[in-house]
Parts: C-alpha cells; sequence; structure tokens
C-alpha cells in the first residue's frame, strides 16, 4: 500500500508543475466527496482523509487537493463507461412495459389484418361463388334452350313423318283401288267378250 502511494507521488509531484494554474482556479470544499451516477448508484468517499494522507506522503495541500479531484473525476469518467449500459429495475420494468406494450399493439393489428383478410377472402369466395351459379344458369338456360330446339325438330320430324306415312298410306289405297278397278275392268271386259258371242246364238 506505502508503494503504492509512493508511485502515485511521484507522478502527481511531474504533473504538479504543468497545473501550477489549474491549482489556483481550482476551488475545494474540503467535504466528503459524492458521485452519483446514472441509476442512483453513489460513490462515497472521505477526500479529506485522502488529502491528509497525501500531505502525510510529502504532497503540499494544493497537489493533495488537485490530486483527489482528478481521482474524483477519473472515478466519474471509469462509473460513466461501467454504468452506460446498465439499467435499474425501474428502469427495466418500464421498458418491459413498453415492449409488452408494443407487442400487444403488434397482436392487435395482426387480428385486424387476419379479419381484414378473412373479409377479403369471403367477398371473394361468395363474388366467386355468385359468378359459378350465374355460369351455371347460362349454361342451364342454354341446354334448355338446345333441348326445345332439339323436341321441337323431333316434333316436325314427327309430324313430317306422319305425313309422309299418312300419304304413303293413301296412295297404297288408291293403288288398290285402282288396281282393283283395272281387275275389274278387265273382267268386265272379259265377260263382254265371252257374252257377245252367245247374244249372237241367241238371236240365231
Amino acid at each position: 500500500m506505502r508503494h503504492s502511494c509512493v508511485l502515485w507521488i511521484c507522478w502527481s509531484q511531474q504533473m504538479s508543475r504543468n497545473m501550477q494554474e489549474w491549482d489556483k482556479a481550482m476551488q475545494y470544499d474540503g467535504s466528503r466527496s459524492e458521485i452519483t451516477k446514472p441509476g442512483h448508484r453513489k460513490l462515497l468517499f472521505d477526500t479529506q482523509a485522502l488529502v491528509r494522507l497525501l500531505e502525510d506522503s510529502g504532497f503540499t495541500i494544493q497537489q493533495a487537493k488537485v490530486f483527489v479531484n482528478m481521482l474524483v473525476n477519473t472515478t466519474n469518467s471509469n462509473m460513466d463507461i461501467m454504468y452506460n449500459d446498465m439499467v435499474t429495475k425501474t428502469q427495466q420494468e418500464i421498458m418491459l412495459q413498453k415492449v409488452m406494450s408494443h407487442i400487444a399493439a403488434v397482436k392487435k393489428d395482426m387480428i385486424i389484418l387476419e379479419k381484414s383478410e378473412f373479409s377479403t377472402l369471403l367477398a371473394e369466395n361468395e363474388d366467386m361463388m355468385n359468378k359459378v351459379c350465374l355460369d351455371n344458369k347460362l349454361d342451364v338456360n342454354l341446354e334448355k334452350s338446345q333441348v326445345k330446339e332439339m323436341v321441337s325438330c323431333l316434333v316436325k320430324t314427327r309430324r313430317k313423318w306422319k305425313m309422309y306415312r299418312h300419304v304413303t298410306q293413301n296412295n297404297m289405297k288408291i293403288d288398290t283401288e285402282v288396281a282393283g278397278l283395272k281387275t275389274m275392268l278387265e273382267s268386265h271386259k272379259l265377260d263382254t267378250r265371252l257374252n257377245k258371242p252367245r247374244s249372237l246364238l241367241h238371236h240365231i
């Protein structure tokens, strides 16, 4: 411990020659130093006792005060570096609440988005179903129209066939009657030929 103090004394004596003006301008209250850093971290030590220790080691009062102030500033810098990325429990809870709030907002947005997408899909499905129903209705109407045309054609064909059959039957009847008449005529002719000699013989 005494060896470390001697090293600090040598270094401080060299630095003190270049810091005379700063010595005069420096105001030191001689009270207990309280170093407060972010997060309410405090480093307390008795600067007056440290000044007396330095005086006992050969420093003047001004040099001891300058050294103590340099020590305070160095400690502040080290604490800044050490605790720069640290947070208190309260800050951590606040940050956690912010994160949870952000997560809740994201979940809400996701739910809204899902509902919106579901509504969009439902509307698209309804449109598709309506289109399919309309297409099917058009197809059915077209098939009905085609069936009606086919039935109409069949009815016309049937009527024509009936007329043709009726005409054919009439023609067959006419042909039969004509044939019968021809047969009767030939029979009468034959009878006339046979009866003519008989009538001549009867007159004789």
